[in-house]
């Protein structure tokens, strides 16, 4: 039984089954030991089944084999050995073979890796799910743009916008949509791009997402820029010469009429004469106030650059509350300031920003004016991403929904002596400073700025 080659072992085992029959044949016919007669027969039957188990060596290795590819169970190795040459080219191709599935398994892992990465990292928002809304692929910037942990079904996401998992659900294969959110501390700007693919028998629905509300403010304010410097220009210098030439005619018209006071009897020519004196005079004073007017716009395209320094939140807070005392006192509205925590430091430029407040500040007061019980109420705190925010809110009349999307655009006002650039001018230094300035109002119960940086 100790032969190293599987043909030879498998001749010995016949020849040796072969003697145990002759053995035990001879003895029923030869002798009455029936106990060694079965003691014989026992050790034919094991004989046998050795064989049995010896032939079907090949299909055991074949069957560990296919189960190991099945289960891609790689970590197995085939080295039988003492069986022949045959049997030790059968192990060294099973071997190869499972070397280059292994290969195979390791560099589709690493591509799998590879693209997790990609998709966990990637700058777009990321989401896929079936038609009945159970999320199969969600990137960290879609959890860090709903701000969620998790999510298994698209119905999660109606706590932070019906319409958005509407539009989601309906969306067609190809389609690009616009999604606005709006929230008490932002405006989300949402643009979605879908398509659809199979994976086996299941349709499938990819989903990117992208916040544009930042690009679409910066190309909106690069916008009214471009159109002030185009239209301030052009009006100084028509207005410009007209207030020169006016002027100029105004002096005039006063030498002619103290000079020849006496040359004119009839009291229509020194009417006439009066006349055009004023009106010379009515066109000077509104030129040099269309003058006045338009350079105040163009404060709008002449914010400095912001000089950073560090300084607490608390100190700018009191600030402002020191500058506005007196009017608050005198308005008889409470105003309370909160910093958390108390130690909060902004990196910023101190005047720009503290001039933004001043405005947002006096807008609030203006608002109270027919409020019961006025309170004003600052808070600086950070958010969950680690980005500081300062709220100034009050309890006045409010700003309609239909004008909230329009106050911070260039010369649109409700006041009757407004110039509207106060909060477009204040939504520029935010952005200069890299942040966002944000509004949301319910009428009679409260209205919110939002800085943040």
């Amino acid at each position: 039984m100790g032969s190293k080659n599987f043909r030879i072992s498998l001749i010995i085992r016949i020849l040796a089954i072969a003697a145990n029959a002759y053995l035990i044949m001879w003895l029923l016919f030869t002798t009455s030991h029936y106990l060694t007669i079965v003691l014989f027969v026992g050790i034919a039957i094991y004989q046998v089944i050795m064989l049995i188990n010896h032939v079907e060596t090949t299909n055991t290795l074949l069957t560990n084999f296919l189960e190991s590819l099945r289960y891609s169970d790689f970590s197995r190795t085939f080295e039988i050995k003492g069986l022949g040459h045959s049997f030790d080219r059968m192990t060294e191709a099973f071997s190869l073979v499972i070397n280059d599935f292994r290969k195979v398994r390791e560099e589709r892992e690493q591509n799998y890796f590879y693209l997790q990465t990609v998709v966990e990292h990637i700058g777009i928002g990321l989401i896929s799910y079936r038609d009945d809304g159970s999320v199969e692929l969600i990137n960290n910037s879609t959890k860090k743009l709903f701000k969620i942990t998790s999510l298994k079904n698209l119905s999660e996401l109606n706590t932070f916008s019906p319409e958005l998992v509407s539009k989601l659900m309906t969306i067609s294969n190809g389609e690009s949509i616009m999604v606005k959110i709006q929230k008490q501390d932002a405006i989300l700007q949402l643009a979605i791009f879908a398509t659809e693919f199979k994976v086996a028998d299941r349709l499938i629905r990819m989903a990117t997402i992208k916040d544009i509300q930042n690009e679409l403010e910066e190309n909106e304010m690069e916008s009214w820029q471009k159109l002030i410097r185009v239209l301030t220009h052009e009006i100084m210098n028509s207005i410009t010469p007209i207030a020169s030439i006016t002027q100029t005619l105004n002096y005039m018209i006063k030498d002619v009429r103290s000079t020849y006071t006496t040359a004119f009897q009839d009291e229509g020519e020194v009417e006439a004469i009066e006349e055009i004196e004023l009106a010379i005079e009515t066109i000077h004073k509104r030129s040099i106030g269309l003058l006045h007017f338009v350079e105040s716009y163009r404060d709008l395209t002449r914010i400095p650059t912001p000089k950073y320094t560090i300084f607490p939140v608390q100190q700018l807070l009191d600030n402002l509350k020191g500058l506005m005392k007196e009017e608050m006192h005198q308005r008889n509205i409470q105003c309370v300031a909160t910093v958390t925590p108390e130690n909060l430091e902004l990196s910023a430029d101190e005047q720009l920003i503290e001039q933004v407040l001043i405005n947002l500040l006096k807008n609030a007061i203006q608002a109270l004016e027919k409020t019961e019980n006025p309170h004003i109420e600052l808070k600086a705190f950070t958010d969950v991403y680690g980005k500081i925010i300062i709220q100034l809110s009050d309890n006045g009349q409010g700003i309609l929904p239909e004008v909230l999307d329009k106050i911070f655009v260039p010369f649109f006002t409700t006041k009757p002596k407004g110039s509207g650039i106060g909060l477009s001018l204040s939504r520029q230094i935010l952005r200069l400073h890299g942040g966002t300035l944000t509004a949301h109002s319910e009428p009679d119960v409260e209205t919110t700025f939002t800085l943040k940086f």
